[in-house]
């Protein structure tokens, strides 16, 4: 089984890269984050010409988040399974998380899958960090509501933490900013007190692999990024995964490519092989950096 996750930045911007990688990369299920669709809007026929069932949850311009199933989907759960909460505010996100579309889950192959878009956080100590932390407090208690230790769940998407120094090209320039501060990293820490672990980390101990770069001051070709999107399993499915990778050959390109990577891990045997470009890459990414 094949579980991937993609903040696409935009679903209908970035449908026709979806479409590619789906039938490049062939994930069982694939989570997605930052839809920015309603669900009236959701590209249900492109996903079931390739052979894909999809759920979404959405409110139109910001947030949105998904789940693309080739082995059927059911007990769909949006927001924690309650309302999402009438907006305060019109302009943006990120201040009013539960008002916002960040969380779906699903029974998918056998596997409790939950899509999550954590909220960025914008500056530490602001209303948004505040408000995004209240949000991973809500996602840690409904997962301690939901998530016995012997399920087999996996909970995917951008988190908007960076859990460790070895996840930001640099720890001295990220210091004071979001996504590595104290508060954001024990919120997350909280997922792994509750049984879950990163699988990356299973196979990937190095430095150097990350899920994000800004499209600003060529940070992708620099290797100036942040690994950000995660893919934690439970304990059942731990000794399970035999293989993850972040696929680095789908930030390139055209059109567009979202600013994100997409994470994959394989459960129980490998699926369809791709090369995701690290290897190739290293050598170019380490001179760029010798000049820097």
């Amino acid at each position: 089984m094949r579980i991937a996750t993609w903040n696409v930045n935009s679903l209908k911007a970035r449908l026709e890269k979806v479409m590619w990688w789906l039938d490049r990369a062939k994930p069982d299920v694939l989570m997605i984050q930052e839809t920015k669709l309603s669900d009236a809007d959701a590209p249900v026929a492109p996903f079931t010409q390739a052979g894909y069932e999809l759920v979404h949850h959405g409110e139109g311009r910001w947030n949105g988040v998904a789940i693309a199933s080739r082995l059927g989907i059911g007990g769909v759960i949006a927001n924690f399974g309650e309302p999402l909460r009438p907006a305060e505010t019109s302009e943006t996100g990120d201040d009013e998380p539960l008002a916002e579309a960040r969380m779906l889950a699903a029974e998918c192959g056998g596997v409790r899958i939950i899509c999550v878009y954590a909220p960025n956080g914008r500056e530490v100590d602001s209303p948004f960090y505040e408000a995004k932390l209240l949000w991973f407090d809500k996602l840690a208690r409904w997962i301690d509501e939901a998530v016995t230790p012997d399920t087999a769940a996996v909970i995917g998407g951008d988190f908007n933490v960076a859990p460790d120094d070895i996840d930001v090209w640099d720890p001295r320039a990220c210091h004071g900013g979001t996504h590595v501060s104290d508060r954001e990293r024990q919120a997350f820490a909280r997922l792994s007190n509750a049984g879950f672990v990163d699988a990356d980390r299973l196979h990937h101990s190095e430095p150097g692999r990350y899920t994000w770069w800004d499209y600003r001051a060529g940070s992708f070709y620099k290797n100036f990024g942040m690994r950000i999107d995660h893919l934690l399993v439970t304990a059942s499915l731990k000794d399970r995964v035999v293989w993850a990778d972040i696929d680095r050959e789908a930030r390139k390109g055209k059109p567009v490519p979202s600013d994100h990577a997409p994470l994959v891990i394989d459960i129980d045997s490998p699926g369809h092989p791709f090369d995701a470009g690290w290897t190739s890459a290293e050598s170019r990414i380490a001179a760029r950096q010798r000049k820097q």
